[in-house]
């Protein structure tokens, strides 16, 4: 028997299993995480950071005049004011009147100061000092203190002593309310500890008391120098002939937006100065205390 063999090209091919299409793998995207993101914000110098708000402010503020959108008759453009702060820095008129304005101010401080931390220290380390003084304090505080300056310029006449007397009573309020907060906020298990070390009273006040209250002493300085420059815009406002006030009366009776304006960044720089000056202030003075600078 014969066994036949089919040629190859009869055998039938086997079947191929059809290609899968190729896929493109998705491009990958790094994450970064959001600590990572924010320390590249930080990475920028602080007074950079500090200084986007304000410069974008003028940016809009000088696209709206040049539009057309804000009236110079209302609020002069930021070149206009740059020009007329030049001009008052060129004749001598600004340094003149910012000098008046510091010496009524500091005089004033010196004056608030010195009434307000005193009456706080009788009050704060005394039982009987509290009942003699704080009521009265407390009731002369409710008053206006800028509802006093017909009866200052009644008392003390047009000149000087109405604007100083002004500044020193809103700095004394300030200075007392949070000196004498800080005394009685001293914790008492410190008071303890230094009368077992053998501490008299004058030693406790000295080393425990002063130095606890010493934070509430740099708040109401910085509450204080707020106060001051805000009377000083009441007080200059009144019967002045010389100072930054008089500078904006008389702007205002010509209608010189751009001056006024000036003298607004210039109370505002003034006021910013002294808030730093204070600042260091609380660094030298409060070493000791750690405190929470923000993340």
């Amino acid at each position: 028997m014969t066994v036949s063999h089919a040629p190859p090209s009869a055998i039938p091919a086997p079947l191929e299993k059809p290609s899968a299409p190729t896929r493109t793998p998705p491009e990958l995207e790094a994450v970064v995480p959001a600590s990572v993101r924010r320390s590249r914000l930080r990475a920028a110098p602080r007074w950079v950071r500090r200084a986007v708000g304000p410069l974008l402010l003028l940016v809009l503020w000088q696209v709206f005049s040049a539009t057309g959108v804000l009236d110079p008759d209302v609020l002069a453009s930021p070149g206009t004011i740059a020009r007329a702060g030049a001009d008052l820095m060129a004749d001598g008129t600004l340094p003149a009147a910012m000098g008046v304005s510091l010496q009524r101010v500091v005089v004033g401080l010196l004056i608030g100061g010195v009434i307000g931390t005193s009456l706080a220290l009788v009050s704060g380390l005394s039982r009987l000092g509290e009942d003699l003084v704080d009521a009265t304090v407390q009731m002369l505080r409710t008053v206006p203190w800028v509802g006093l300056i017909p009866l200052f310029i009644i008392w003390l006449g047009i000149g000087e002593a109405p604007k100083v007397a002004l500044i020193a009573l809103g700095v004394a309020f300030h200075l007392y309310l949070n000196v004498y907060a800080g005394i009685r906020g001293v914790d008492a298990q410190l008071i303890e500890a230094g009368t077992s070390l053998g501490l008299g009273r004058w030693g406790l006040v000295r080393h425990v008391v002063l130095p606890g209250a010493l934070p509430g002493a740099m708040t109401g300085l910085r509450y204080s120098l707020a106060t001051a420059w805000l009377a000083l815009v009441f007080g200059e406002s009144i019967n002045a002939d010389a100072g930054i006030g008089f500078l904006m009366n008389q702007a205002r009776e010509f209608f010189r937006t751009d001056v006024i304006v000036v003298c607004l960044v210039v109370y505002a720089f003034l006021g910013l100065t002294a808030d730093v000056i204070v600042r260091i202030l609380e660094r030298l003075l409060l070493q000791w205390r750690p405190t929470f600078t923000g993340q």
